[in-house]
This record gives C-alpha cells, structure tokens and sequence, in this order.
C-alpha cells in the first residue's frame, strides 16, 4: 500500500505565489515518476508539471511560471507557483508511479487533492 498526500492549496490572489508539496509513504521501492496534475471545475484532470527519470516536463501553461522539485530519496516532490492567473484556479493532485519494496509490482497512487484558487 501507497499513500499520496498533498498540502499547500490555498486562496491567493492573481500575481501571487505559492508552494505546494507532496509525499509519498508505505512500502515503496522506488519512484520513477512523480508530479502534479490538475482539475478545474468541469473540466478533465490534466498533467501540470512531471518528474519521469529525472526529466522534467511542463503543460505549456504553466512554463515560466510553475517549478517542480522533489527529493526522490524521500519520495516528495514541490510545486512553486508563480505568477498565478484566475485560470489556473483548480484542485492539485499529486501522483506517484514506482515498484512496491514487498513484492514484484508497480504501483500508481494519486493523493486527495489540494485547492488551488485564484482571486482577488
């Protein structure tokens, strides 16, 4: 068993900052991919910022504006958010994707959800 928690989601103003983070804990091996993606009212739940192997990738949006960062020893992984727009208003979920440490599978964990808003 894996869990995901996320923390951070606050309400923050258009322009403003903000840091979410995320660890994974239970009987993990190791961690090849960790990240954020994110929900917006009525819409689908996109990727946002993913670690895989070490690489990076960002949604178009959020280039510029958005860093992703983790320890994978400790299986946590960071969000910093800059520069926040009324669009990226949405819940933040983190995920997990690694091999469990008691036997011979993978697993993919996704954490409750952090709420993000952006408004003035």
């Amino acid at each position: 068993q894996v869990q995901v928690v996320e923390s951070g989601g606050d309400l923050v103003q258009p322009g403003g900052s903000l840091r979410l983070s995320c660890a994974a804990s239970g009987n993990i091996s190791r961690i090849h991919t960790m990240g954020w993606y994110r929900q917006a009212p009525g819409k689908q739940r996109v990727p946002v910022a993913i670690i895989h192997r070490g690489t990076t990738n960002y949604a178009d949006s959020v280039k510029g504006r958005f860093t992703i960062s983790g320890d994978n020893s400790k299986h946590t992984v960071y969000l910093q958010m800059e520069r926040l727009k009324p669009e990226d208003t949405a819940v933040y979920y983190c995920y997990a994707e690694g091999s469990y440490s008691d036997y011979d599978a993978d697993f993919g964990s996704w954490g409750q959800g952090t709420l993000v808003t952006v408004s003035s």
